[in-house]
């Protein structure tokens, strides 16, 4: 059992370098918030547009089909299973109630039997209602007990026996399909194309503003380095304590419920301490170096510069939400 390769989430790709590894990541947080913002209140197919966008970029980046075949492919499987489920489930249309008799009966029935007959509106060319009273004939208007004829709109998309997939639960399952999606495996593409140096810089160079309130951006940035690097570190704990136990045959079963949660419990015991000694480790690493303030020990943690890729993928994003505000809201 090998965490750091079954689960990759969250991991950076070191090798091979691509595309996407060589834009800026300020440009790269942009087009992360803007897959995580633009699902926001569109419609089914900007949402449909967005997951062809990853899979696209995925794709075009060459990256090597180990890497991301468990987590596209596992990820794209829940969605659907997500989508199956939510456009077989019922819609929950909401029924209007209309209580048979009036809320004010006596007002109601002291209303007069015959309405007033209704007045036309004057036209324009007659202010003063001169000349003829005849009214031209309105070859559009309809007789009251005349009905619309029906149209092509069917509320109920398919409908085989007990299933029934209506349009309100087929817009629904998009919705929610493409968002899990969307929100998952763009988090992940950014997390695998960026060192997590370059993401502290670009959170940093983009916080440069709050220092004037006083804020801790360096502080701030070490902090998210810190907890980055530690994610691996977390899950080869996990790994090292899973494989010791496993190498002891221990029989589960004759063990019973008790003794078996005073093992578990052990274990997170050990885990616990083997994180903390972790810790421990980084914080004296740091402490040798000289590492005592962020404002007397200045880390530069990455040379951020907009190249001509850069410029390019900054004017495909405005395009993207030009496009996005003009045709892409819900209806």
């Amino acid at each position: 059992m090998d965490l750091l390769r079954s689960l990759p989430i969250g991991l950076y790709l070191e090798q091979p370098v691509t595309w996407l590894h060589r834009l800026d990541s300020r440009v790269k947080l942009a087009w992360l918030m803007t897959f995580l913002i633009a699902p926001i209140l569109a419609n089914p197919i900007w949402r449909l547009m967005l997951v062809g966008m990853l899979i696209v970029l995925t794709l075009t980046a060459a990256i090597p089909l180990r890497v991301w075949k468990q987590q596209m492919g596992l990820l794209l499987l829940f969605c659907l299973l997500v989508f199956g489920l939510s456009a077989l489930a019922p819609d929950g249309l909401r029924s209007e109630h209309q209580p048979r008799i009036p809320a004010d009966e006596l007002t109601f029935s002291q209303q007069p039997a015959t309405l007033p007959p209704r007045q036309e509106p004057k036209p324009w060319y007659k202010p003063f209602n001169l000349g003829s009273n005849s009214q031209i004939p309105n070859p559009k208007a309809q007789s009251p007990n005349q009905l619309p004829q029906p149209t092509n709109y069917r509320y109920v998309v398919f409908k085989q026996g007990p299933i029934k997939i209506t349009r309100q639960s087929l817009d629904l399952a998009i919705n929610v399909s493409t968002l899990f999606f969307t929100v998952i495996y763009s988090t992940n593409l950014y997390l695998l194309t960026t060192a997590s140096e370059e993401i502290t810089a670009a959170i940093e160079n983009l916080m440069q503003p709050l220092r004037r309130l006083n804020w801790p951006v360096t502080e701030i940035a070490l902090t998210l380095t810190l907890s980055l690097r530690f994610i691996p570190l977390v899950l080869e704990e996990i790994q090292n304590l899973v494989r010791s136990v496993r190498t002891r045959a221990i029989n589960w079963k004759k063990l019973g419920f008790r003794s078996a949660a005073q093992v578990w419990l052990m274990i997170a015991e050990r885990l616990l301490e083997n994180l903390l000694l972790r810790a421990e480790q980084i914080a004296s690493a740091m402490k040798v170096r000289g590492f005592t303030s962020p404002d007397r020990h200045r880390v530069e943690w990455h040379q951020l510069q907009l190249k001509i890729r850069d410029w390019i993928a900054l004017g495909c994003l405005l395009v993207l939400w030009s496009a996005r505000l003009v045709w892409g809201w819900d209806s």
